[in-house]
This record gives C-alpha cells, structure tokens and sequence, in this order.
C-alpha cells in the first residue's frame, strides 16, 4: 500500500541520513516550520530572533481581498482612492499588504540551537545585502532532499487529490508537519493555529482578520512538539 504522508520517524530518519549541517538544518526547518521551500530559501540571518525563539517568513502566496471601509466597494492591490466613493484608502492597502506580507513563526529549541549552529560556522551566504541561511536555488533544494529520501529509502507518497505517486519532496515535509499537528490538536483552535502558522487562507473573514497572540501561538507550537 503506498503512503499519503511521512511519519515523524521517517522525517527523522531523512534529517539524520542528511551528511552536511546545511542540508540537515533546511530539511528540518521545512518540517518543523512547515513553510513553503521558497519561504525556507529566503529566510535571512536577520529574520531569527533567538530572544524570543521567533523567524520572520516571507508569505509568498498573498491574496488579498480589499474592500473600503466606507462603501464596501471591492479595492485593488494599487488602489489610492476608493472607485465607488472617492474615499483615500492607499493607506489602509499599503497596511494590509504589509501585515499579509509576512508571518513569525515560533521555533522550537532544538531547531535553534543548529541555527545557532549553523550561523556561527559561517554557513549563510551574503545576497543582495542580506546573511540568507541557504543561499541555493529551488531545484537545488529539491535535489538535496530526493536525493537524501532515496538514500534513507523513504517511500514514495501518493498525492490523495491527484491520485499519483511522487518521490519525497520539500512540500511533503510541510505536509507531513501539518498532519502531524492534527493528529495532536484537532480542536477548532488548533486548526486556526495551523491554518495561520501555514500561511493559508482563512477558513471565514473573521477568522482571517483574528490576531493570535504570540504567547498562544507558542503554546500551541511547543504543544505540537512536546517542548518542555
């Protein structure tokens, strides 16, 4: 029977077959970050906040839906006054692309101190004026991950929307950290922590606009893990 989705174990298994520390800590913040391999290959050094156990994501799949406040007219992206009332909004789109422009996302201890690691033996590389943690390109990062699940003998997984079988991939351990987390907390506020540590869009308007406090987000994280 072929899998949908990698066990923890097996993600385990793929981070330690992993030979380089680069290699390891970018197959282990695409699982316990759950983010998009193009969010993890733009994570700067300047993004970590070792303080607080934070990282700064870059949300790369931004849809925003802008209506005015005065008239409920629908708004675009570049919108400086409202089509239906005249109003001035270039303001309020300038705020709410900025606030969709990014999410922090707690991290768990282990996974900063190889970040700590990592930074420290001088493994970013300088890019356009920024310390990127990875510094390779998107095929590059898929490589080093099929590569890896080949060599530890992951399985393939089958697409359940499609129906195919695929080789082991970076989504498929974004994939595989978003199970995971619903298989620990499918309450109705541990699926509005995951849809928002995802990065997805809101299950209603309300929920959408909702701010989570950092300290519940970091319960619920740590929760995930088992951090104590």
């Amino acid at each position: 029977m072929v899998k949908t989705y990698l066990e923890l174990a097996e993600v385990t298994q793929l981070e330690e077959t992993a030979g380089h520390l680069r290699d390891k800590l970018l197959i282990r913040l695409l699982f316990h970050l759950g983010c998009r391999v193009s969010e993890a290959l733009g994570i700067a050094v300047s993004d970590i906040d070792f303080n607080k156990g934070t990282v700064t994501i870059e949300h790369l799949k931004v849809r925003l839906k802008l209506s005015c406040p005065g008239c409920g007219v629908r708004l675009s992206k570049t919108a400086k006054f409202c089509p239906g009332c005249g109003q001035k909004v270039q303001k309020m789109v300038t705020e709410e692309k900025e606030h969709r422009r990014q999410r922090i996302l707690p991290v768990d201890g282990d996974t900063l101190k190889m970040l700590r690691e990592y930074i420290d033996s001088g493994g970013p590389l300088s890019h356009n004026g920024k310390q990127l943690l990875f510094g390779i390109s998107r095929n590059r990062a898929w490589q080093i991950v099929r590569e890896y699940a080949q060599k530890a003998r992951l399985p393939s997984l089958n697409n359940p929307e499609s129906g195919k079988v695929h080789n082991v991939s970076p989504h498929r351990l974004r994939d595989a950290f978003a199970v995971m987390a619903v298989k620990r907390n499918d309450s109705g506020d541990g699926l509005r922590l995951l849809q928002e540590h995802l990065g997805h869009q809101s299950i209603s308007t309300t929920m959408r606009y909702r701010k989570i406090s950092g300290e519940e987000h970091k319960e619920w994280y740590e929760q995930i893990w088992q951090v104590k």
